[in-house]
């Protein structure tokens, strides 16, 4: 126990709390900037066992507020839940760390949330929190919800017998800013991931201190609120029991990646069967440049650049459009 001994002194937590962390289980969707933060103090925390997942890779852009990588991930274009897995092992070697290196969605959110205690919203879209809502209300699973956008932030946890997050956000808002378009503090970033993981621990140890209500701070302004939120019992998800996000069919649409000139296609043809990344790879050396490893293929040519991953899924950069990177997906990786 000499390891967590400043933080098992704490009244709060003790010895028998600290033992209760070892055994606990949180999965954290989303390793960029809050995922990042919320996973170095869960692991320096001593949670037994994170799961992260996330389907990008380090960009230099990201070292500005994701704080487990550095500029060989970015340089590499390291899978980010691997790269972050690989830092958070030398922190505490242990717990189990086990990084996901896959598209959270409706296909695969029981899976990878149905074994832990805890989940941490690290995502950066209003989708992946519909569905995160819908998969945790119907497990009985509480989350916590994290957003940063220039210098505001906001927090919430939500649990099986309270509000969900339908509803407090009825209807997703579509376009809008991004952290692209307007900026994003890493302070900001930093305080919001540190309240989701405060959040987690006191979820874990069943604590009263547990702040139920959407927190939002405005850290350039100095500005601080704190609001209930009510159960609303019409609510299509934790009124009536309707998981339209999590029963979505699968679809191999493009998707909008935030702030980005990129779109991911998720490559539905190969649900079954990876891709045999070596092949593709030969096939595509004579038109451009190809970097492999055993998590991805990445491809750039003067008009081209595209991260193909085994399970088909591909991250499209530099289109502007949905048609465009289906395009570009059918003509370099197949229909």
């Amino acid at each position: 126990m000499d390891r967590y001994a400043r933080q098992s002194v704490f009244s709060k937590i003790g010895v028998e709390g600290q033992r209760t962390l070892a055994k606990s289980r949180v999965a954290i969707v989303g390793a960029g900037a809050l995922g990042t933060v919320s996973a170095a103090e869960l692991a320096g925390a001593g949670v037994g066992f994170l799961r992260l997942i996330d389907r990008d890779y380090v960009e230099l852009t990201n070292l500005q507020r994701q704080t487990l990588f550095d500029e060989a991930d970015a340089r590499e274009g390291s899978p980010k839940a691997v790269a972050a897995a690989e830092r958070l092992r030398k922190i505490n070697s242990e717990i189990v760390i086990e990084p996901i290196v896959a598209d959270f969605n409706a296909a695969n959110a029981e899976k990878l949330t149905s074994d832990v205690d805890v989940v941490i919203d690290g995502s950066d879209n209003a989708a992946a929190r519909y569905l995160l809502n819908d998969v945790c209300r119907k497990l009985g699973l509480p989350w916590v919800y994290g957003g940063a956008l220039g210098s505001v932030g906001a927090a919430m946890s939500f649990m099986p017998d309270g509000p969900c997050f339908r509803c407090l956000f009825q209807h997703a808002q579509n376009g809008g800013e991004s952290c692209a378009t307007v900026g994003v503090l890493n302070m900001l970033t930093g305080i919001v991931g540190s309240l989701q993981a405060a959040d987690a621990l006191k979820i874990l140890l069943k604590s009263p201190e547990l702040d139920r209500r959407y927190r939002t701070f405005d850290i350039w302004n100095n500005e601080f609120d704190a609001i209930e939120v009510s159960q609303n019992l019409d609510c299509p998800c934790c009124g009536h029991g309707d998981f339209e996000f999590l029963n979505a069919p699968p679809s191999d649409n493009a998707v909008s990646l935030c702030g980005r000139d990129a779109y991911q296609v998720a490559g539905r043809r190969v649900a079954d069967d990876n891709i045999n990344l070596t092949l593709l790879a030969e096939k595509l050396n004579p038109l451009g440049n190809v970097r492999l490893n055993s998590f991805m293929l990445v491809f750039e040519s003067a008009s081209v650049s595209f991260t193909l991953f085994p399970d088909g899924r591909a991250i499209v950069k530099n289109v502007k459009s949905a048609p465009a990177a289906l395009s570009v997906y059918a003509e370099y990786i197949g229909a």
